[in-house]
């Protein structure tokens, strides 16, 4: 079996930083790629070597594969670990990668591709009694049959991109007098996003919950499930807020849930740490979505509450080792919420905000979690997802991480920019969050500007933040080391980590 000793981080921001900093304490050195914008990240500072790919648009940069793998070559990396987003689900680059003689940290370019085409996915999983939402088999485009059949399925039905995800090509129709005009914007922003207009029909589930469960598969066929992650708070279709496990589910429910993912996992022969998402209804009948053959961004609620480090699974994973972790090993302990803390305003329809973090102090104490990649005046690029940080807290019941989140909320200080935090506060205090009696439509049901709470906006908190910070700044040790410049070797890096990373 082989042993990785050197992977490089196909990467950015916080995943970038996640999955070196465990490297190093599995032994590993790793390299950064770094565009022209990040010159100066938190990630590229922190890898014992890093090397430039190309300016700041992730298309010149993040998403050239020939220039990463060529950069491997030269450096003798091992393996590459894509993180999330960018390369981390295109089935080219694992296939790219794996020719190249190198070790992708992820499935098959196989499972990917299975997976990565929802259709194909409901094919593959057809033969083991998986729940599926009702609607079509394949990829339709005759408008009169998809009527037909919207007609059988019955009203309100759910037009989605074949290709699809992150709420891209996805729209309801409630009659069919709007089905044309959301056929044609549908297929329109397939192509925009995915270059594919294919679309499909399924039946739209209401008041729907989006709960993902977590598996582990490795290359000898043992495949394990983690249990469940609530994802239901959402903002254009994309999550806010994350918790494990779901407020809802009964143990017989959970564990039907959780050997469909593996069912699901099996069907394609997956290896690696993937999520496999489900939509619950209210009745808690729960039916299989997609699955996502990467590491998910909500993961750390997941390590939380089993103890299990994903990313170190996956490393092992990736040398062929077989997984140490048996089912019957696993159990749920205590309670993990998360809250992805974006550069937008809520205030303004969740638009982004860049600029410098003037003010950035992180909160700390028992149970808080701060994965981020970012530190106080740096600049939030405006190339990329303009998420700063994932906050996440952990307690031996929900009600005490709720209420830890709060206390962290509170104590986390950002100035420069507006953030998603007051929104997180506010999903917090809410009764309907509380209670466990959400859906995916919690934004549209009970949020409105107005409701923010003002705390955490008012002069005497910013006042409050800003001496924190002049204190902090006057008081800790200054960093001596000048920032890499092209390819960057670990030699002067000691001082640095000790100053600024602990």
């Amino acid at each position: 079996m082989p042993t990785i000793q050197k992977i490089l981080v196909a990467n950015r921001g916080e995943i970038a930083l996640r999955i070196m900093r465990t490297a190093r304490e599995m032994g590993i050195q790793t390299v950064a790629i770094y565009s022209e914008a990040d010159r100066n990240a938190l990630h590229v500072r922190y890898a014992d070597e890093a090397v430039c790919v190309g300016p700041a648009p992730s298309s010149e940069s993040y998403l050239k594969a020939d220039t990463i793998i060529e950069v491997c070559r030269k450096l003798n990396v091992d393996a590459i670990h894509p993180g999330y987003g960018f390369l981390s689900e295109n089935a080219n680059f694992s296939r790219i990668v794996r020719d190249a003689g190198l070790l992708f940290i992820g499935p098959s370019p196989e499972s990917i591709e299975v997976m990565g085409s929802k259709l194909a996915a409901k094919a593959a999983v057809a033969h083991y009694n998986i729940p599926m939402v009702p609607g079509t088999p394949s990829a339709i485009t005759d408008r009169d049959e998809a009527k037909v059949i919207s007609a059988q399925i019955g009203y309100p039905v759910l037009i989605k991109a074949s290709a699809g995800g992150g709420g891209k090509g996805m729209r309801v129709v409630e009659c069919e007098a709007d089905f044309d005009e959301q056929m044609d914007r549908a297929v329109s922003e397939a192509l925009s996003a995915f270059g594919d207009g294919s679309v499909f029909i399924e039946k739209y589930v209401t008041s729907p919950r989006h709960v993902e469960i977590q598996v582990l598969g490795d290359q000898h066929g043992n495949i394990i499930h983690l249990f469940e992650r609530e994802c239901s708070v959402q903002r254009r279709h994309q999550k806010v807020v994350e918790e494990a496990p779901s407020a809802i589910l009964t143990p017989e429910i959970r564990n039907a849930m959780g050997q469909a993912a593996v069912d699901v996992a099996r069907a394609c022969g997956y290896y690696g740490a993937g999520t496999v998402e489900f939509i619950v209804n209210d009745s808690l009948d729960f039916y299989f979505l997609e699955m996502n053959t990467r590491l998910q961004v909500e993961h750390p609620v997941t390590e939380l509450i089993t103890g299990v480090d994903l990313v170190k699974q996956m490393i092992y994973i990736a040398e062929g080792k077989p997984l140490t972790i048996r089912q019957e090993d696993l159990q749920i302990k205590g309670h993990a919420v998360e809250v992805r803390v974006y550069a937008e305003d809520p205030a303004n329809n969740f638009l982004p905000d860049v600029g410098t973090l003037d003010t950035y102090i992180r909160p700390q104490g028992n149970g808080v979690r701060v994965d981020d990649g970012f530190e106080q005046g740096m600049a939030i690029p405006i190339y990329y997802d303009p998420m700063i940080a994932k906050l996440i807290t952990y307690g031996d019941s929900r009600d005490e991480a709720i209420q830890k989140m709060i206390r962290a909320i509170d104590e986390y200080q950002i100035s420069g920019v507006q953030t998603t935090l007051p929104f997180g506060r506010f999903v917090m205090e809410h009764e309907a969050f509380r209670s466990g009696q959400f859906d995916t439509g919690f934004v549209s049901k009970y949020f409105t500007p107005e409701k923010l709470a003002s705390p955490a906006n008012s002069t005497e908190s910013t006042l409050a933040a800003v001496l924190a910070a002049y204190l902090l700044e006057n008081t800790k040790p200054k960093a001596t080391l000048s920032m890499p410049n092209g390819t960057a070797t670990g030699t002067k890096k000691s001082q640095w980590k000790a100053n600024r990373l602990g």
